[in-house]
């Protein structure tokens, strides 16, 4: 197996930016709180590809429900790697919880951007069957895979990431 990567917490600066952002204004120590229970992703068997992440806080996802969450993780990894993101296998198919941009990219040079390199999830619940997601706090909702990635040989980018979605155009 080779050993591309760490995970890591973003400061706890960045995580209040981003948790205020996202939830609105909330007292601070409440946020250092669930920021000192955040726990980094891992694997849950020797056998796993997937390293799971964790909720830092409860979340219910009524049907056609949506809920951005700051993870409070970064990962630094080898270039020519990126991590993708998924549910988790089991509330995917129990509830169609989905992530709404259905698979998460993560290049190794967002590590380095303006917010640390902060992975965030958005969930949606898109049952059709009338299912309320509920996900305690400590519980697993997505799992990363690393995976190696190759590229074209006439290809020349010297360009340099700052930011996270929509930070890199996609325009030719």
């Amino acid at each position: 197996m080779k050993r591309i990567a760490k995970f890591e917490k973003v400061s706890f600066e960045q995580y209040l930016e981003a948790w205020n952002d996202t939830f609105g204004q909330t007292d601070e120590n409440r946020v250092r709180e669930i920021y000192e229970g955040i726990c980094l992703p891992k694997r849950a068997t020797s056998g796993s590809a997937g390293y799971d992440f964790f909720a830092p806080v409860d979340l219910k996802l009524e049907p056609g429900e949506t809920v951005k969450v700051p993870t409070g993780i970064r990962v630094w990894m080898e270039p020519e790697w990126v991590l993708k993101c998924y549910p988790r296998s089991g509330l995917g198919f129990k509830f169609r919880l989905q992530l709404n941009n259905t698979v998460g990219i993560i290049d190794s040079d967002y590590y380095y951007s303006d917010n640390e390199g902060h992975i965030f999830s958005k969930l949606t619940n898109d049952t059709n069957e009338g299912k309320t997601v509920q996900i305690q706090a400590g519980d697993g909702f997505m799992q990363g895979i690393f995976v190696e990635y190759g590229i074209t040989l006439d290809d020349d980018v010297t360009e340099v990431r700052n930011g996270g979605f929509g930070s890199t155009t996609g325009r030719r």
